[in-house]
């Protein structure tokens, strides 16, 4: 059985959020922007303003520039839809910062659209850095994964063990809140984090092939079209 890996933030989480942006005001003033880059923890929230106890936890793939010029992200398909609200999981009460644009639920991936001007972009969470998107992994490479829940991660590789051209296979610790979160080979960005088999941390991480994603949002021709990570 496979299990989706968003997270439900809990009850205690939304309040104290909640009370954080509504306390913000003035002595919050000029506090810097949010840091967020592939690996950063997301709070989706589909209410404005505030959290509340559906508001789910995910990771960001990847954050950079489309063609257009405007600042994109990607996360897994199933932490959120059109129209819903992220949040930085460090800053919450920094408030909204982006939101989901589009969410593709058979490849599962979402993109985001961010606001330029609340954001600092990076490519350097943790110990996960990326500096370009590549081609798909491949038994025996070693991958790893920075994930909100579990950090950085590593694990072999096993490929695409169904012959699906879209996804790839792998032994890396992974639990929920782990969702979207970007697998690289070194530094290049091959793969998200979807979903894992029977048991987290033990059972095989299964993931969308970054380049399937790319294809995808090319494809379409609107926002993400042309993404380049920072």
């Amino acid at each position: 059985m496979f299990r989706k890996l968003a997270q439900a933030a809990g009850a205690v989480f939304a309040v104290a959020l909640s009370a954080a942006l509504l306390s913000s005001g003035t002595a919050a003033a000029d506090p810097g922007r949010p840091v967020l880059g592939g690996g950063s923890g997301l709070i989706v929230s589909s209410e404005a303003g505030h959290m509340s106890d559906m508001a789910i936890q995910c990771t960001l793939t990847t954050i950079g520039y489309d063609g257009a010029g405007r600042l994109v992200g990607l996360t897994a398909g199933h932490c959120g839809t059109p129209g819903h609200e992220v949040y930085s999981e460090q800053d919450p009460a920094s408030g909204a910062l982006g939101r989901f644009v589009y969410s593709n639920s058979e490849l599962d991936y979402a993109v985001l659209q961010f606001d330029p001007g609340r954001v600092t972009p990076v490519n350097r969470v943790g110990n996960l850095s990326i500096t370009g998107v590549g081609a798909p992994a491949q038994f025996p490479n070693i991958v790893c994964k920075e994930g909100r829940t579990t950090g950085n991660t590593c694990g072999i590789a096993y490929g695409d063990i169904f012959a699906s051209s879209m996804e790839t296979w792998s032994q890396m610790c992974v639990m929920e809140g782990d969702s979207g979160a970007p697998v690289v080979v070194g530094s290049t960005l091959v793969g998200m984090v979807n979903a894992y088999l029977a048991i987290a941390c033990f059972g095989p991480e299964v993931g969308t092939n970054m380049s399937t994603i790319m294809g995808d949002i090319d494809g379409r021709g609107s926002v993400g079209s042309g993404f380049r990570p920072v």
